[in-house]
């Protein structure tokens, strides 16, 4: 939606009116009325601008009218008519599934007077049971009191009509067959790999516990509190998942809010020259950037501290536009910007991180539309430049994803492949080599889908892990029987060569142990100054592995010495 103009989002509006149902046109119709009005306040402010330039007071300044505001408008009170009217018809039909169980209750109680046969009263039992079945949902707030009295009822009949024993057990029994099975697919539900998707399962199966009929009393606490119990952890875990995701957000908050700041600190700053501006400029880029690797703040600070964002931005590159404006004259300051514009996306257009450049390139292009004329020899020329680059990387990205599917599926099985044939050979005998051969095995192997990728990704990082464990250990006793054979090859070096090789060696290894022992403070010293972002975790578990090798290496170094130690008493 962002490169379409306002005729064309009322347009879009307007077809969506007529081939899309109400109940799906709330995200669509929100976002189109939201590009319409950034590209309406746009207009506005191009308009006022221009009337506080032509010398005009801006106190006087009235908006122009706008037809496909108007027309937008109208359609919008369209959609809010015909979404109330779909708000209303789904409360009368809760209403009237209400009415209707209310009824099938009424039918039931009326069962216990009824002079007809056993037979034929249990029958009209089953259509009533049916009948409720097939009723749709009730209001929420109706919902728990209307199955208790359902289920009341149904209680009294069983007692009232005295069904015989045979038949009663065996109601009971498939009864407690069905809520068994509920129990085992609630107790399932731990293995969901997504905790919403379970918890919304779990919402499906209590409407499905209400639905089956009484069980035996000696099983009707222990049922319930084996599907409780189930039920308790899907909504506990459910309830820390939602906390791990505030906790998330809050933190994406405070380094937006970081980020926010070196930005205003860029647009306060003074430059007097072309270069220290390109400087400033590549410095605010590049937080840019960072800011895209950051997830979503809260819903309530997200759209604050984002205007918060671009208003810095847009303070700083208004202050770099007069910059160039008074160097050279507006217009060539715009073709400068256009075309350093058209520079970045000829530079990431054969991209292939699709997600990160689509995002990269809208935001060129809406920095283009800010971006006033340029002179009328080079528009045309500029703006071929800049299309051509786009429309290179954006026809790629549609080739590719329309291919990209069946080869993420057909990658998974690869990498599955591979994996069932390394823990098929095991690690006997295992060499480096094998090692360098099964990553580059893997590594030839293109992407999985993306709800495989973490857990694919994990079993390889476990196998790679015991390989190295295996190839290390092995190595470390090579290792070791090796400087054992040359202690003793220095110690049979007569009296007094021997002791001296010897001690020479000692010191050697002795000053290494006290250079690692260094190192090792170092890398547990340097820990402590990193930051609490993404990639500061990521150093710090690369510093950690570096300091478990010293450590490793140490251990070896000082057995080494202990060895020299034995052989020369």
């Amino acid at each position: 939606m962002e490169t379409k103009t306002k005729p064309e989002l009322v347009a879009l509006l307007e077809e969506l009116l007529v081939n899309t149902p109400v109940a799906e046109l709330r995200d669509d119709a929100e976002s189109l009325k939201a590009a319409f009005y950034k590209l309406h306040r746009a207009d506005l402010e191009a308009a006022r601008k221009e009337w506080a330039e032509a010398g005009n007071d801006l106190e006087k300044f009235e908006a122009p009218a706008d037809a496909d505001e108007v027309r937008l408008k109208e359609l919008m009170a369209e959609y809010r008519r015909r979404r109330d009217e779909h708000l209303a018809k789904q409360e009368q039909n809760l209403e009237a599934n209400l009415a209707t169980k209310l009824t099938i209750i009424e039918e039931l109680k009326g069962l216990v007077n009824a002079g007809e046969t056993l037979g034929a009263t249990f029958n009209t039992f089953r259509e009533l049971q049916q009948r409720w079945r097939e009723a749709g949902p009730v209001p929420l707030g109706a919902t728990k009191d209307l199955w208790e009295t359902y289920n009341h009822h149904v209680e009294n009949f069983y007692d009232y009509i005295k069904i015989n024993r045979e038949l009663r057990d065996l109601d009971l029994k498939k009864n407690y067959e069905a809520k068994v099975a509920l129990c085992e697919a609630a107790e399932a539900l731990v293995l969901e790999s997504s905790i919403v998707a379970a918890f919304h399962r779990l919402q499906k199966l209590h409407d499905e516990w209400r639905e089956v009929g009484p069980v035996a009393a000696e099983h009707k606490e222990t049922v319930w509190e084996r599907f409780r119990e189930a039920s308790g952890r899907i909504n506990k875990a459910h309830q820390s998942h939602f906390e791990e995701v505030k906790e998330e957000q809050n933190r994406n908050l405070d380094l937006k809010n970081e980020l926010c700041g070196q930005v205003e600190a860029l647009a306060a700053g003074s430059y007097a020259t072309r270069k220290e501006w390109d400087k400033a400029s590549d410095e605010l880029l590049e937080i840019q950037k960072v800011w895209k690797t950051i997830g979503f703040a809260p819903k309530k600070n997200n759209t604050r501290v984002y205007e918060r964002f671009r208003k810095a931005c847009d303070a700083f590159f208004e202050a770099k536009r007069g910059f160039y404006g008074e160097m050279k004259g507006e217009m060539e300051a715009n073709l400068a910007l256009k075309n350093e514009i058209c520079a970045a996306a000829e530079a990431i257009s054969a991209s292939e991180d699709w997600k990160a450049t689509s995002d990269e390139l809208i935001t060129l292009q809406n920095r283009w539309k800010e971006i006033g004329p340029v002179p009328r020899k080079h528009s045309d020329a500029v703006w071929k430049r800049f299309r051509a680059a786009c429309d290179a990387f954006f026809e790629r990205k549609t080739a590719h994803f329309g291919e990209i599917e069946g080869d993420y599926k057909a990658n998974l099985e690869k990498k599955r492949a591979l994996l069932a044939a390394a823990n098929e050979k095991g690690f006997e005998g295992l060499t480096f080599d094998d090692i360098k051969e099964f990553q580059r095995a893997w590594g030839e192997v293109g992407f999985v889908p993306i709800k495989q990728k973490e857990s694919i990704a994990k079993q390889y990082k476990e196998l790679v892990d015991k390989m190295f464990a295996t190839l290390r250990g092995g190595e470390r006793e090579r290792s070791m029987d090796k400087f054992r054979e040359r202690v003793g090859a220095m110690k049979s070096g007569g009296a007094t060569g021997g002791a001296g090789r010897l001690k020479h060696e000692r010191e050697k290894l002795y000053n290494k142990v006290r250079g690692l022992e260094s190192d090792i403070a170092t890398l547990e010293n340097n820990i402590g100054f990193f930051g609490r972002s993404k990639n500061a975790e990521a150093m710090i578990a690369d510093v950690k592995e570096k300091i478990a090798r010293a450590k490793a290496e140490k251990d070896s170094t000082i057995e080494k010495i202990k060895m020299i130690d034995n052989a020369a008493d």
